[in-house]
């Protein structure tokens, strides 16, 4: 026993496993819309592969096993944008989804430089807007997510050298 949770960039081998995780971690949100027509319940294996292939996902790992997942990539407007989110239930509230944001961030500004990190969750997602507001996020906005979805649009500034858990959380891009 003892394993710990490491936290890594996903690779082609992962697709699946991520793929499964998304969609058991997204049925809670799925009953508190009443929807199950929410982007990762209806993606295919496919999408995932190529969110690999083409952006930024980092995982955490136990063991060889996939327990947690997260997108990142730059937008047309230069900011660093979060997406899919998701620790397995049994798993959640030890501080995954914190260091896996803050992976996804690191990788992201090590990409490209940007001014600022977004991020969107579901109105009635409290679990997840809680995180993101502890991690320094604060709401700028509303939008209708691509499933219909009534979503809160957060953001952070990317200040280079603020402490992570003093709300302002980045990190520098390492060379």
């Amino acid at each position: 026993m003892g394993m710990s949770v490491t936290i890594s960039r996903a690779t082609e081998q992962d697709a699946e496993q991520i793929f499964r995780l998304r969609y058991l971690c997204f049925q809670s949100e799925a009953v508190i819309y009443g929807d199950h027509r929410l982007g990762p319940l209806t993606e295919a294996l496919a999408d995932v592969r190529a969110e690999i292939a083409s952006g930024i996902v980092c995982v955490a790992r136990l063991g060889e096993e996939v327990i947690g997942a997260v997108y990142g990539r730059v937008t047309a407007d230069g900011a660093g944008e979060i997406d899919g989110l998701c620790v397995h239930p049994r798993l959640q509230g030890h501080g995954i989804g914190a260091r896996l944001l803050r992976a996804a961030e690191a990788a992201v500004t090590e990409s490209s430089q940007v001014a600022a990190f977004r991020l969107s969750a579901g109105n009635r997602s409290e679990p997840g807007l809680r995180l993101y507001r502890r991690l320094g996020y604060r709401a700028t906005g509303r939008a209708e997510g691509p499933d219909g979805i009534p979503r809160i649009v957060l953001e952070r500034t990317a200040a280079v050298g603020q402490d992570p858990d003093a709300g302002t959380a980045v990190y520098a891009a390492t060379a």
